[in-house]
């Protein structure tokens, strides 16, 4: 498919096509080049501007799908003035700029792009059908009102002030910021479950966690030796773990050694486990847990690996049988759901964003009362303005480029 967009895209299809179908109905057209050769037999649609995706005239020509076919489309359409390829994400950067997106649906559009589970398909969903910038909205309006009552005794400086309107202006502050700050403690939820979990398996050197490693991946993705310190590097391997997007870490046995390698090898391996969403604390028979059990954190799962030899404590399971390993599945995906709380702020740049909302909004709050209106209106203008800068009705050409950089050609 072949999207033009802009001002003269009508025009450009009536050239190739000869006429145009009606709006927002696909027709089948032949498409010519300058010379009359023919192109392509391809079904076309065209949209008024304020009625596309880019807020723009545009046009889609869906073509078959052969390369010479494509590209002597695309060398017809270079061709004429003013056409030109698009940038990555310069349709959707379009479509921001006409108001058809705000800045926190165009990231979650992002996601829904990258998503590669049905719990990030979601997540990304639920921000694109305008759930955030919904309430986004409610907090502007509430600040909002909060500047103008402040304001208001600015204005009346001079003349009694109708009423009191602190009381009302710091019900409205500290809703938003009661608001704001709950959905700041989901987001680090939101974050893990669009860029996905990380889960360590943590043991002793030949505890199994290489066998696990590739009982979960299905295939022989880790070296599965007697030999102890044989794993030196972290191993990864992702995981759709009933929607959720997980990591499986593999890392060296933790122990003591004189080995210089294998010495690198443990260090990483505590860095990794220490900072994963979620760890395996895998003890067996000969390779007991000991004073590793004190990286474990709340949460954390324990497991005894090879319990076909011999019994012992935590979820039993043996990798070589796979006894226990959906237990263990189902423990961790129990676990990790917990953590993906149904947040909508899964970005860094609007947790930053929203932290300022809520601090300046405080601010104002505490302000009330001890200092003047003009200050508290001051610290209730830089909540706006943060709130601004979330949605991208303010924002820099560097953030802007960033955002929508991450795109393909196509949007």
């Amino acid at each position: 498919m072949v999207r033009i967009s802009g001002p003269s895209a009508h025009d450009v299809l009536r050239q190739l096509a000869g006429r145009l179908p009606p709006p927002r109905h696909a027709a089948l057209r032949r498409l010519r080049d300058a010379r009359g050769e023919v192109l392509d037999d391809a079904l076309v649609l065209r949209f008024e501007a304020g009625a596309s995706f880019t807020g723009e005239a545009m046009v889609e020509l869906h073509l078959h799908g052969g390369v010479a076919v494509v590209g002597a489309v695309l060398g017809t359409l270079s061709a004429h003035p003013g056409l030109r390829l698009a940038e990555p994400g310069e349709f959707t950067f379009r479509a921001f700029r006409s108001g058809r997106f705000d800045l926190t649906e165009v990231e979650a559009l992002g996601d829904l792009l990258a998503a590669e589970t049905e719990a990030q398909r979601r997540q990304a969903v639920r921000v694109m059908a305008g759930d955030l910038a919904n309430k986004i909205a409610d907090w502007r309006t509430a600040l909002l009102r909060a500047i103008a009552m402040t304001e208001v005794t600015l204005d009346w400086a001079d003349e009694e002030v109708p009423e009191d309107v602190g009381p009302e202006v710091a019900g409205l502050l500290g809703q938003v910021e009661r608001e704001i700050r709950q959905e700041l403690v989901r987001s680090d939820g939101a974050v893990r479950l669009r860029t996905g979990f990380e889960v360590a398996l943590v043991g002793a050197p030949n505890a199994g966690k290489s066998t696990l490693m590739n009982r979960l991946a299905g295939r022989e993705a880790a070296i599965v030796s007697s030999v102890p310190g044989t794993t030196r590097d972290v191993l990864e391997i992702p995981y759709d773990l009933e929607g959720l997007p997980v990591r499986f870490l593999d890392m060296a046995g933790i122990r003591d050694t004189e080995d210089q390698i294998e010495t690198e090898g443990v260090r990483r391996a505590r860095l990794r486990a220490e900072a994963a969403d979620l760890r395996i604390l895998v003890d067996a028979p000969d390779a007991r847990l000991g004073s590793l059990s004190a990286l474990g954190q709340d949460g954390d799962v324990r497991i005894w690996a090879k319990a076909d030899l011999a019994d012992g404590l935590g979820l039993q399971l043996s990798a070589m049988t796979g006894m226990g390993v959906d237990e263990l599945l189902r423990e961790v995906a129990n676990q990790l759901g917990q953590r993906s709380s149904g947040g909508l702020v899964a970005h860094q740049r609007q947790v930053e964003a929203l932290e300022r909302v809520a601090s300046s909004a405080r601010q104002a709050c505490d302000g009330l009362g001890t200092r003047g209106a003009e200050v508290v209106s001051e610290d209730i203008r830089r909540a706006l303005s943060a709130l601004s800068r979330l949605t991208g009705a303010v924002g820099t050409e560097e953030i802007l480029g960033e955002i929508f950089g991450r795109f393909c050609l196509g949007k």
